[in-house]
């Protein structure tokens, strides 16, 4: 039997995407080292490299915007709709393009992580289209209102043609797809023990609780203000920003051999942004989450009362980040409002499927 192979793609917006489509690459991988990965994303190959230990074919392919954005919480809309329809007027030469790649490497499966063009690419090929996400673009888009509606429309169109969907925990309704299979908690897990990474940064003798990870995405943020840190001496940050201040308690940890996840076992706290992969981890491995709020993304407010519902919280206003002294750090953390935890079975549950299709 030859090969089979998976047509991987991934929505071109920042890292966590990547990552998230990533960590289930590495899953189905593990499962059968035999099939074939393509993933189709302009995501750097370094990111996807960090995540995925065997081989794979990066084809490097803009299927869609997703959102641009100055920075982990400043986003261009003006920006986002012109690029909308450049894809949008080129769809059909894509489309093609795309599927005949597909049908030329003989790919079985299309697996999107939320590109819409991936279901009718998959369409057209003739091969199945699933796809996995915890919300659609055409929900971001719809709640913008004017000209991106139009948009929403076309890309909720684009979905309707999805034959499977994989929805994630922290989900929009995403009403667009016909045949919705709910899933667990996905992530990657840490490549080092937690006793290396504390001796490693000189943390073994720090009580966990004292250690906080500063982490805004891939995009980062431009203007944390660290200096609150001065009035916190007694407490360990962690981040990945190489322009940040040289501070007693600030560590700076380099992203080229250390993700996030490596970090969240030997810390207390998060301090971050609304994102699902970074809330998804963080319930996979209970660790507390103080987070800011995102203005003008509807996704955000979603991840904000599943954050409340399944994890010991801070829920931080913009201003109390940007302008505040950051005592909130030394309150309690909110428990969470549910008792019950979300299962963490993501990843094997969509890699799983994968592997049982191609090979049947």
């Amino acid at each position: 039997m030859a090969q089979p192979i998976l047509y991987l793609a991934i929505t071109n917006h920042g890292f966590g995407h990547a990552t998230r489509a990533a960590a289930i690459a590495a899953e189905i991988q593990r499962l059968d080292p035999e099939i074939v990965l393509i993933l189709a994303t302009t995501a750097p190959r370094s990111v996807l490299e960090a995540y995925i230990p065997g081989d794979f074919i990066h084809r490097p392919r803009a299927l869609d915007v997703g959102i641009i954005q100055q920075d982990s919480l400043i986003m261009d809309k003006p920006a986002t709709l012109e690029k909308l329809r450049e894809i949008r007027s080129r769809q059909q030469a894509t489309i093609a393009s795309e599927a005949n790649f597909i049908l030329q490497n003989k790919a079985g499966l299309v697996l999107g992580d939320i590109p819409p063009l991936a279901a009718p690419i998959a369409k057209a090929a003739g091969v199945p289209g699933w796809m996995m996400s915890n919300f659609g673009w055409d929900f971001i888009y719809r709640d913008w209102g004017g000209e991106f509606l139009e948009m929403a429309d076309w890309i909720s169109d684009c979905f309707s043609q999805c034959d499977r969907l994989f929805r994630m925990p922290f989900h929009e309704s995403m009403q667009a797809f016909p045949t919705v299979t709910d899933v667990g908690l996905t992530g990657v897990a840490p490549r080092f023990e937690a006793a290396e990474v504390l001796a490693k940064f000189n943390l073994t003798d720090t009580p966990k609780e004292k250690i906080i990870l500063v982490t805004f995405g891939g995009l980062g943020l431009d203007r944390v203000p660290y200096e609150n840190l001065t009035h916190l001496s007694d407490y360990q940050f962690l981040c990945f920003d190489n322009n940040a201040p040289d501070l007693p308690n600030l560590i700076k940890v380099d992203d080229r051999f250390y993700r996030p996840i490596d970090l969240m076992p030997i810390c207390g706290r998060l301090l971050s942004k609304p994102g699902y992969s970074t809330f998804s981890e963080a319930c996979r491995y209970e660790i507390p989450v103080m987070t800011v709020t995102r203005e003008g993304f509807a996704e955000s407010p979603i991840l904000l009362e599943g954050i409340q519902d399944y994890a010991e919280h801070q829920i931080w206003s913009l201003d109390e980040f940007f302008n505040g002294d950051w005592s909130n750090i030394r309150q309690p953390m909110n428990p969470p409002r549910k008792s019950e935890k979300l299962p963490k079975d993501g990843n094997l549950t969509i890699a799983q499927a994968v592997v049982d299709y191609l090979r049947s």
